[in-house]
């Protein structure tokens, strides 16, 4: 049997709006409960304006680029000159600044 239930539209978009809060709680709940690093919205709002993730990861871990360059192996001149778009830096170069980073390639590409 199919029954109707009417409602006004505040109390449809008070409901909607408990639905959409209770999923993003959810998905919170299960990023804490899989122990994953969680990154700034700020940060996330650089990579999608099209920051390079390098200088934003770089940045999150409180790391100059000679200091990355030390710990990765990699010259500071082509960190820079990746975090200024004017190169993409080669799989290995990406893999050791990745690592460098602690976090995976795909992070960075």
């Amino acid at each position: 049997m199919n029954e109707m239930i009417t409602i006004t539209r505040a109390e449809y978009d008070r409901l909607r709006e408990a639905a959409e809060n209770l999923a993003d709680f959810e998905a919170y709940s299960r990023a804490m409960a899989a122990n994953e690093e969680s990154i700034p919205a700020a940060a996330v709002k650089r990579m999608i304006g099209g920051e390079s993730p390098v200088r934003v990861y770089r940045e999150l871990r409180e790391m100059t680029q000679t200091a990355l360059a030390k710990v990765s192996g990699v010259n500071r001149v082509q960190i820079a000159d990746i975090e200024a778009g004017r190169s993409k830096g080669s799989i290995e170069t990406m893999r050791k600044l990745a690592e460098a980073l602690r976090l995976t390639i795909d992070d960075l590409v």
